[in-house]
């Protein structure tokens, strides 16, 4: 088990480069130095205190409301396995269980969903606050629960509510969790009762987190100040078809019908992803007249900080970060039974945002449905991906452009559309703040639901009456804002789709839940024990006029920019038992355009992982081989590079005069792209490859998308002491202090393939920086990527080379993501972990991504791994980024972390009788 730490030596989870702002503030850090002083001195936190908030796992206890016992049945790992007699009782229990081991974790997401994180931490979060207010998430899932959500669906969030409550009742938040010990010190906060829109809520976080290109939206608007309409589509490529497969292969969208229509099995389902061939932004656009005003770069480059520092609900940030799920028929199985993968790839936590649990019927009924295994959010019941008695299911992302940004023409106390003033809708928000002032705020949306973002920023709003604007633009009148438009903002179903999801028996079934999930729209894999596989896109996905395609900010003031409409169902992609036997999706490109006249978006993944998984598929069944349940996890851990099979022939044809470099440079000879963590060619390659970046693009975008100045290569990991200033000078080569950075993910391979083509290219030119020769054409720069990086990881690793490693550089440190994110050491120590070295890396099917922004870090990861066997579910596996508690001093705080980071699967037990063999604790819940 690797040492606690502190989170702050060598290389911390990466971060994008810019300021940490209001996420760093997450916590209070005076309040958490007064619990310092309260450990230190006077042992505060007594070994009962801590244990008096462990879970009861064993014995018997008394849950007022259940019509009947329920069993609850915990492995060696603490993953608990409900059974119960009704469908209330299920749910019942299981909030009552995931507050027993969560509930700490509950609290903090819904204060965040409802834009109340000030109650608990403090005035650090108010701005954090008034953006989510102005969101205002809460009130959407307030009228999806009172006017939306079916009976049942009602009923079972009252369940789970009660089951909270239930653990709530007579505990102390000292009891419950020893984070709120900590609040205690200086905050009289004491935890409310849980309601059924608390768990509404979550979706809508997870819904924002997934909520497709509107940063690339920003990005793109952002570089006009600065770069021309080529150099811009040199950044965003178009999607590569012809080398990276679309999911969707058999199945073409009928003119006459308006279906879509696959070759095999019945019409009518769905795709994810996106879906214009152009990935520049900068075809229709919103008018290019507007966008290089200097009101919307102002507004922009502020909106962008206000999204960089907002908390991620389930962890999504940057890009790159994607999953990867497929499904294998069983005519290519060992078992003769299909085969489903899935892993979500989210930024790394803990506790993990992934919750274990089986809910079981004794009995299955018109009173009990449910059989059901898999990962769920604790906060939220049901489950979200598993396996039911019939059924498997796996999610991606897919992308799909379901938010837009418009540019306002402020007049008065309203907003211009097609030459009138229409009066924006208010309300007034107040926020308290713990141990300070409350604070009131007024949020303004248009007539259809668009909250005025830009008001969450006193700077914004000057620059806005101040701005000068372009001849197509209108008057300027009192100033310009910017409004979002997005799906989620309307009340939907996806909590309908959810336990819909779970009890589904078959392929139809699966559909009709499907298309309940409204947002986020997310790429659906399937499979059935009769040996039936599946593709689906669900969700609420809008149209746009042609003079829109949703790549830039519109103006708002034009209804020829508005949504027109929304996809229906039978129109979206979807594949059902393909003849090749197979279905991957890892956030590439959903179907090709010649098959599908609607733009989903302008903003794929640009298919580099899942055209590897594809190619693992077809190595192994080309030949005649069978698939196994372990070949599915190997191809989970495959952490080959594909820029590197790019890269390197090219890198070792370039002469280099000093022999310490020639040296680095002979790692990459007979290197077989693999990143495992012992590598030392995998440590140099990625960090010439970050080099690259640097040199090439680093500082040649806007001010508005650079990173903070910091010398790459101080702070060595191994260091016994600071690097002298002129060490700094000779191996940072006078980085510019304003420089940009990519992130690095399969974008920017697709960018620099593309240019690889063009030697001459702008971008291939850098200038001298210190003793480091400039560049003047692709070769050059290779050759000075080359020369850094071999003197970045001196500085990192030491001059021998014999001693360097991927693992050593590509760590992965897990933080509490409130009290342990930042602030006094002993915090961070109890409730943090970490290192873990690494293999994987950027776009490579084992995803433990970094971001070149900041460093090798590991920034995203595989949340969870799965394997589901339809032959027998009981030789399923699956495994957690942490554990089941989030309990700092729990056995199963991070008890799966260790397997994880190895790439092992624990057993996944299913049937009453293997469930019974693994079980080592029972409680025995009683009405």
């Amino acid at each position: 088990m690797p040492p606690n730490t502190t989170a702050t030596t060598g290389d911390n989870p990466g971060k994008s480069g810019r300021k940490k702002g209001r996420k760093a503030r997450l916590i209070v850090i005076i309040l958490v130095l007064a619990v310092i002083g309260g450990i230190a001195y006077g042992g505060y936190w007594s070994v009962s205190t801590v244990r008096a908030s462990f879970p009861q796992t064993s014995g018997e206890t008394d849950l007022k409301g259940l019509s009947g016992p329920v069993e609850v049945k915990r492995d060696g790992y603490g993953i608990p396995q409900i059974y119960a007699s009704s469908d209330e009782d299920l749910f019942m229990a299981q909030g009552y269980v995931q507050a027993q081991d969560r509930f700490y974790e509950m609290d903090v997401r819904r204060h965040m969903t409802s834009g109340r994180l000030s109650e608990m931490f403090g005035k650090g979060q108010v701005e954090n606050d008034e953006f989510l207010r102005t969101l205002g998430w809460d009130r959407v899932a307030k009228e999806e629960y009172d006017k939306v959500l079916s009976a049942s669906t009602k009923k079972y969030l009252q369940a789970y509510a009660k089951g909270v409550n239930a653990y709530l009742r007579g505990r102390s938040a000292e009891d419950i969790s020893l984070e709120y010990a900590a609040l205690g010190f200086t905050n009289d906060y004491k935890p409310a009762e849980w309601t059924p829109v608390d768990s509404v809520s979550w979706l809508k976080a997870m819904a924002w987190d997934l909520r497709g290109n509107m940063k690339d939206e920003i990005d793109r608007a952002l570089m006009t100040s600065r770069l021309g309409p080529q150099q811009i589509a040199d950044l965003y490529p178009a999607y590569p078809y012809s080398r990276n497969q679309a999911i969707v292969q058999d199945g073409q969208y009928d003119e006459l019908t308006g279906e879509f229509e696959a070759k095999n099995g019945s019409t009518g389902s769905s795709e994810s992803s996106s879906g214009s061939s152009t990935g520049s932004g900068t075809g229709s656009g919103s008018g290019t007249s507007t966008q290089g005003s200097t009101a919307l770069q102002s507004q922009l480059a502020g909106l962008n900080g206000v999204l960089d520092d907002l908390p991620e609900a389930v962890g999504v940030n940057g890009n790159g970060i994607g999953s990867n799920s497929w499904v294998v028929s069983g005519k290519h199985t060992i078992t003769g039974k299909p085969l489903l993968a899935n892993d979500p790839h989210l930024t790394a936590s803990l506790p993990s945002v992934w919750y274990q649990m089986g809910l079981h019927c004794r009995t299955l009924s018109a009173t009990c449905q449910y059989d059901v295994s898999g990962y769920t959010f604790a906060g939220m019941p049901g489950v979200v991906i598993g396996h039911n008695q019939n059924i498997a299911w796996g999610m991606t992302n897919s992308g799909v452009d379901v938010t837009d940004l418009y540019l306002e023409k402020i007049t008065g106390d309203g907003y211009e559309y097609d030459g009138r003033v229409r009066p924006f809708a208010t309300r007034t928000e107040t926020i308290d703040v713990a141990g300070g002032s409350s604070k009131k705020i007024v949020v303004r949306q248009t007539e259809d639901g668009m909250p005025l973002l830009s008001d969450r920023n006193d700077e914004l709003v000057d620059v806005g009456k101040k701005a000068g604007v372009t001849s197509a633009a209108p008057d300027r009148g009192d100033g310009y804002g910017v409004a979002l438009k997005w799906t989620a903002l309307q009340p939907g179903t996806t909590m309908d789709a959810v336990f819909a999801m779970d009890k589904a028996a078959d392929w139809e079934d699966f559909r009709d839940a499907a298309e309940l999930f409204d947002v986020p729209s997310q790429n659906l894999i399937f499979a059935d024990t009769k040996d039936d596989i599946g593709y689906q896109l669900p969700g609420k996905i809008p149209t746009r006029g042609k003079n829109h395609d949703g790549s830039i900010p519109a103006p708002g003031w034009d209804s020829k920019y508005a949504w027109t409409g929304y996809l229906k169902f039978d129109q979206l992609p979807y594949e059902y038992n393909p003849d090749r036997g197979y279905i991957v999706t890892a956030n590439q490109a959903v179907v090709d355009p010649d098959d599908y006249p609607y733009t989903l978006t302008t903003d794929w993944g640009y298919g580099t992982r899942s055209q590897r998984i594809t190619d693992l598929i077809k190595q192994k069944i080309e030949g005649g081989g069978k698939i196994s349940t372990d070949d599915m996890r190997q191809m989970q851990l495959d952490s080959s590079s594909e820029i590197a099979k790019l890269l390197v022939p090219r890198l070792l044809k370039i002469d280099l005069a000093d022999p310490d470099v020639r040296e680095a440079q002979k790692l990459l000879q007979g290197w077989d792209y693999t990143q495992d963590a012992d590598s030392a060619a995998a440590a140099y390659f990625n960090a010439v490859w970050r080099n690259i970046l640097k040199l090439a693009f680093g500082n040649k975008l806007p001010k508005e998308l650079r990173v903070e100045g910091q010398c790459l290569w101080v702070d060595p990991v191994n260091s016994t002491g600071p690097v002298d200033d002129t060490q700094k000078v000779r191996e940072c080569g006078m980085r510019d202090a304003d420089q940009a950075q990519p992130d690095g993910g399969d974008r920017w391979f697709e960018v620099v393939r593309n240019l690889l083509d063009k030697p001459k290219s702008e971008w291939w030119t850098t200038p001298r920086a210190g003793t480091r020769p400039g560049a003047t054409d692709r070769d050059g720069l290779f050759r000075r990527a080359l020369i850094d990086a071999r003197w970045e990881l001196t500085a990192k690793l030491g001059k021998d080379i014999d001693t360097w490693s991927w693992g050593r550089l590509h760590r992965l440190f897990l933080k509490n993501q409130t009290l342990g994110t930042e602030g006094p050491e002993f915090l961070r120590y109890i409730l943090n972990r970490g290192p873990w070295k690494l293999s994987g890396g950027e776009a490579s099917v084992n995803a433990t991504g970094w971001n070149a922004a900041g460093g090798y870090g590991v920034v995203w990861v595989p949340s969870m791994r799965m394997v589901v066997n339809l032959d027998d579910f009981d030789k399923s596996k699956w495994i957690n980024l942490s554990g089941a508690s989030g309990h700092a001093f729990s056995a199963h705080y991070t008890d799966q972390t260790g397997k994880w980071a190895n790439g092992e699967l624990l057993d996944w037990s299913f049937s009453s009788k293997a469930v019974d063999g693994s079980t080592s604790d029972t409680l025995t819940l009683k009405p």
